[in-house]
């Protein structure tokens, strides 16, 4: 007999608490104060228990903030969610220009990534058929930190407590021969991006093929994303580190890093 019937009852149900959710942070998100439970209920037009356990999921995962007074209010996890789409945006439009510059200059791919947890992910590219490799991650593709050289300017920002959590929770897993697999190797690197102001990336996750980045930082100096050129090792020049540094810094500077803010007497 077949499960298909079982299957689209489960999928109706997620989708309808999917609705009920949304339905219940539209609420919130109206309010200026936080929201007593037989509000939120009254306005979504759900039963008190039914929009009780839905918070109580939504609180779970810090989508919502429950007060001692059983008072409900957003939470930091959308803060962080909406703050990563606004930097992914205005990231790319700010680098959309510069990235396309130093493509043509290099004559090599041209990455822009960002951080999601303990990968980075890339958000936009610059190249063509005759940079002399393949593009094997595509926009929207993924790879851990430590193993990129838009990875390690995260990790470097990174406190001794913080980079052995990471250490910890990925076990510096490898992809090739030179990927630095243990905290000492990686923490040499980082030492190198501090001083430096830019990562390498020595074909660490691919074979035959070297990166290099620079960071870019919002207003409020947060590093944000990374810039970096890849290229078949024989290709990689170190002079266009500088050219790399001073594009990122343009970059920087279109989201407002940099200007000082005149105070108000």
């Amino acid at each position: 007999m077949s499960d298909a019937p079982h299957k689209e009852l489960q999928h109706g149900m997620a989708i309808q608490v999917l609705e009920r959710a949304t339905r219940i942070l539209d609420v919130l998100a109206q309010s200026h104060e936080a929201v007593a439970l037989k509000e939120i209920a009254h306005q979504t037009q759900l039963h008190p228990s039914t929009a009780h356990r839905i918070l109580s999921d939504l609180a779970a995962a810090h989508y919502v903030e429950r007060g001692d007074n059983g008072v409900y209010q957003l939470g930091m996890r959308l803060l962080e969610l909406g703050a990563l789409v606004k930097a992914r945006l205005n990231v790319r439009e700010a680098a959309a220009s510069a990235l396309q510059s130093l493509h043509r200059k290099t004559g090599q791919t041209i990455n822009l990534a960002i951080r999601q947890g303990d990968e980075i992910v890339y958000v936009e590219r610059a190249w063509n058929e005759q940079s002399g490799m393949q593009v094997v991650r595509a926009v929207g593709g993924r790879a851990p930190l430590h193993l990129t050289s838009t990875g390690k300017l995260f990790l470097s920002t990174m406190d001794a407590r913080q980079l052995q959590a990471y250490a910890m929770r990925t076990e510096l897993i490898g992809q090739t021969a030179n990927s630095l697999t243990t905290l000492e190797a990686l923490e040499g690197d980082l030492s190198f991006v501090r001083h430096h102001g830019y990562a390498r990336d020595n074909e660490e996750l691919e074979l035959g093929v070297r990166c290099i980045a620079a960071g870019i930082h919002e207003d409020s100096g947060r590093l944000v994303a990374g810039l970096s050129i890849s290229a078949p090792v024989e290709r990689l020049r170190e002079c266009w580190v500088d050219w790399l540094k001073t594009t990122a810094q343009e970059i920087s500077s279109a989201l407002g890093y940099g200007r000082k803010t005149k105070r108000t007497l």
